[in-house]
């Protein structure tokens, strides 16, 4: 593990604890209105998120605190399990908005950039390793940092929302029958998750640990309001739906985030993806949801934006994605 970040003075570095997720969750709350993720998480959302991706926060967390033992900023770093094209290291952490400005998001980006080179250098030596920082439309200080340390603008992608009011009407698919998302067809949806997944850029493989663990394992989850497409018994597509509960509390009123939407490829070009996802939102509806959200990839393979875009959905924020290269290490 890389030393601790040097800090500067007035504030202390040490490695991030289970107990730190209400002071994160406030962290993030309090950065709201000027980074305008959307999110409104609670302590139970953020230990979610940790153990979702097996963050070890001994070793790949960093908190920051002011002299009064407030957070000041927090730091992880996080990876799936398989490899795809790279070994890709994701990059996560905030400053406390009445801290910005003073270095501590410059030395916690360099403590990460060295803990990423440790965890491709520990777990896929062997694989190319690409670390990766998102970076929103509202966060130019933090675009300014990313861009310094040498890291360059790889892909956008759009969170995108719409009111569940003026639904789309239903289109049948024919020999397509339209479902809710059962427990027997878990791994049934995970397999077709991942064909789906296989040529997108940055996925890789969801065995069956990390799809639970990150997708239907998470207490967000909603099988009730999830979609399945059948095709004499077997899934072509589905489209997985989340409501957090923090964010409504928050916002006042209830949403939807369809999380994953896929279609196996031989099924594409006769519009199950657009049937799925309006059942959604119409589940949604019924349900009390007010809104509906989603997250696209600009450059998504299937045309997914236009898809979106037809269905009503129009962008709210932007985010990119900014990264850096490690070749494979080098065996001794």
């Amino acid at each position: 593990m890389p030393a601790l970040p040097a800090v500067p003075d007035g504030f202390t570095a040490r490695p991030l604890s289970a107990d730190d997720a209400a002071a994160v969750a406030e962290l993030i709350v309090a950065a709201e209105p000027g980074d305008d993720t959307g999110e409104y998480p609670d302590p139970d959302d953020v230990a979610d998120e940790w153990a979702g991706w097996k963050v070890d926060l001994g070793r790949d967390g960093v908190a920051v605190t002011s002299a009064d033992g407030a957070l000041a900023g927090y730091a992880t770093v996080f990876a799936s399990a398989n490899v795809r094209d790279s070994f890709r290291v994701s990059l996560d952490g905030r400053v406390h908005p009445a801290h910005r400005g003073r270095g501590i998001g410059g030395a916690l980006l360099d403590w990460q950039l060295a803990r990423g080179a440790e965890v491709h250098a520990d777990r896929h030596p062997e694989a190319r390793a690409t670390l990766v920082a998102g970076v929103l439309g509202t966060q130019p200080d933090l675009e300014r940092l990313v861009a310094a340390r040498g890291l360059t603008a790889e892909r956008w992608y759009r969170s995108m929302e719409r009111p569940l009011t003026d639904l789309p009407a239903e289109q049948p698919v024919a020999g397509v029958e339209l479902v809710p998302f059962t427990w027997d067809r878990d791994e049934e949806v995970r397999r077709t998750h991942n064909a789906a997944f296989t040529q997108h850029h940055g996925s890789s493989e969801r065995d069956q640990e990390s799809w639970q663990s990150l997708f239907t394992g998470q207490r967000s989850f909603r099988p009730d309001l999830s979609v399945l497409a059948m095709t004499d018994g077997a899934v072509q597509g589905y489209v997985l739906a989340y409501v957090y509960e923090s964010d409504a509390r928050a916002k006042g009123y209830r949403e939807t985030v369809l999380g994953q939407i896929g279609v196996l490829p031989g099924a594409r070009g006769r519009g199950i993806a657009s049937a799925t996802i309006v059942r959604a939102l119409r589940s949604a509806a019924d349900a009390g949801c007010a809104r509906a959200a989603l997250d696209v990839d600009s450059g998504n393979v299937t045309g997914a934006l236009r898809l979106y875009e037809g269905l009503g959905f129009g962008t709210v924020r932007t985010r990119v994605s900014w990264s850096t290269s490690l070749p494979p290490v080098a065996a001794d």
